[in-house]
């Protein structure tokens, strides 16, 4: 009996021993957690003297480099269309057609109107000694011989009549692609297509007139569209409009071609204008906070936060050019460690950790 006690509380004892072990391990766990949750990781840059692309980021419109709406000459009932929609043609390519019954007979009218002419001219300069082989005539009196017998009008006629007949065939007066193609064969149609040279484009953009000083012909600039604004393509500057308007905007022009032909006429792009400033100290935006209705930068020394207030003196999409704050007399140096990242609830002195 005193056995079976005696192993019953032994039992007991290491049951207990190893809940309490477990608390106390869970207790450590949980400790170390929360230590590790109460620690701040930072990412750091070195800060160096660098070259500063300076942006003036404007909104554009895209504009082909030729589009021109197709129409027939001369009206006629549609019987043939060549293209589709969003097709590519060559210069010269044969677009649509339109009956050519009419034109064909009228041709072949003419050719006999200048058979006929042609015998009676033969007539008048036998009549005046010639033969009618038709050398030898001095040009005055062959000018007044096709005159007088009709031949001159009848070659005309017949020029007119070929022009006529090749007016019903509708051509690409350049090369690029068909949109908005609107005929309808056996019907006449006012307009048949619009042609779109989308090779290169032109962008109109408009800045203040406090940014001309930035501007010149031949300057490159960056176009991305907002749909897809990861890919960048590059243009030239090449007009500046010297009126400045009544919002005090000056209107700009620039070209580029079409990379990958993913640009389409008509649509909207942001306009990047980059000028190389030299000599600054260039950090990403989201190392400088606001604090104060100041910007403050966080250094990092011997593992804590420092607060130092900086001046931005130029910005573009990604980065800041700053420099130490003048109002508060703060200064920025060569070589500073700067957080790059977690300091958005940070303040001066705050321990912090690298990644």
């Amino acid at each position: 009996m005193d056995r079976r006690v005696l192993l019953l509380g032994v039992m007991f004892a290491f049951l207990l021993f190893s809940c309490q072990q477990k608390k106390e391990d869970k207790s450590n766990e949980m400790e170390m957690r929360e230590q590790m949750m109460s620690e701040t990781y930072v990412d750091t840059m070195t800060l160096h003297v660098s070259p500063f692309d300076k942006q003036i980021v404007c909104n554009g419109r895209l504009r082909a480099k030729a589009k021109s709406d197709l129409t027939f000459l001369s009206q006629g009932v549609t019987t043939e269309i060549y293209v589709k929609e969003g097709q590519r043609v060559g210069k010269g390519a044969l677009i649509a057609s339109t009956d050519k019954r009419e034109r064909m007979r009228e041709v072949d009218k003419a050719e006999h109107e200048v058979y006929r002419a042609r015998v009676e001219l033969i007539d008048k300069l036998i009549g005046l000694g010639y033969d009618a082989e038709m050398k030898d005539v001095p040009p005055d009196v062959m000018q007044r011989a096709e005159v007088m017998s009709g031949y001159y009008s009848a070659k005309y006629q017949l020029q007119s009549a070929k022009k006529a007949l090749n007016e019903c065939n509708l051509y690409a007066p350049f090369s690029g692609r068909i949109a908005n193609l609107e005929a309808r064969t056996y019907q006449q149609n006012s307009k048949i297509c619009t042609l779109i040279d989308d090779s290169q484009f032109e962008v109109e953009f408009k800045i203040l007139e406090a940014e001309l000083e930035h501007i010149a012909k031949g300057q490159k600039i960056k176009i991305s569209s907002f749909v897809g604004d990861s890919v960048t393509y590059s243009g030239v500057i090449t007009e500046i409009n010297p009126l400045v308007d009544d919002r005090g905007l000056i209107k700009i022009m620039a070209r580029m071609a079409n990379k990958g032909n993913a640009l389409m006429d008509g649509m909207n792009v942001r306009v990047i204008v980059e000028q190389r400033v030299q000599n600054m100290f260039v950090v990403p935006k989201d190392a400088v906070v606001e604090r104060d209705g100041y910007h403050v930068i966080f250094r990092y020394e011997d593992g804590r936060a420092v607060w130092t207030y900086v001046d931005i003196v130029y910005s573009n999409i990604n980065s800041f050019a700053i420099t130490g704050c003048q109002r508060k007399e703060t200064s920025i140096h060569e070589g500073d460690i700067i957080i790059t990242s977690g300091n958005l609830n940070l303040a001066d002195g705050t321990e912090v950790k690298l990644n």
